[in-house]
């Protein structure tokens, strides 16, 4: 099929330039996150939810202090913190476990960079519905049924660096709005609607619009 072909050679050939272009600016945020804050380069969190349900490992660089997953889910300090994760469409507008190197990333998307790994490996593409966790689609969709026909249409194509969600405001979407415009994106997608999110992309990388 020629979209699948010509979608996977842009995958390969733009995380090819993507990793060489953005390597030093990864290699400088690591450092200045290592300075603030000692621990794992890469985030350590749960596997993300890929093509057709198959769990995968998302590169990001980590923005918050070490364990911050495990902490939350586990830690008694985190417990009132992790009830508002959860009804806030597991994002937080204000995370005490977010350093402050860690803010400059996420607000400018660079802890993402590294997903050009995801994409070359073929976990990803550049441009896709969000990469979501397996325990935030079951609760979400509980919260909101009408959501699974959405999930279904969106679990059978990759997740995305970027797309409709990630330049439209991200996190301040809700789950409902989120899915709907990735399950549209699913139905949709061609070459010309991939590169006009490709193009849009950096302004809202600059911008770090909705960005948490």
């Amino acid at each position: 099929m020629f979209y699948n072909f010509t979608k996977r050679l842009m995958d390969i050939l733009i995380s090819i330039l993507g990793i060489v272009i953005f390597f030093p600016l990864c290699a400088l945020a690591a450092l200045a996150m290592q300075i603030e804050s000692p621990g794992p380069v890469f985030a350590d969190t749960p596997k993300r939810i890929g093509k057709n349900g198959r769990l995968f490992r998302l590169f990001k660089l980590r923005s918050m202090i070490p364990n911050a997953h495990r902490l939350l889910h586990e830690d008694e300090r985190f417990k009132r913190l992790l009830e508002e994760y959860k009804k806030s469409s597991y994002k937080l507008h204000e995370d005490p476990r977010v350093t402050k190197v860690g803010k400059f990333l996420r607000k400018h998307s660079i802890d993402e960079l590294p997903q050009f790994i995801n994409i070359l490996k073929g976990e990803m593409s550049i441009v896709g519905p969000r990469p979501y966790y397996f325990d935030e689609l079951e609760e979400q969709q509980k919260k909101y049924p009408h959501t699974r026909p959405l999930v279904a249409d969106v679990l059978k194509i990759k997740p995305g660096l970027t797309g409709e969600w990630q330049i439209s405001g991200r996190s301040e979407i809700n789950f409902d709005k989120r899915i709907e415009m990735d399950a549209k994106y699913a139905k949709k997608r061609s070459i010309i609607y991939d590169l006009l999110i490709i193009l849009k992309s950096p302004w809202a990388m600059i911008t770090g619009k909705g960005a948490v």
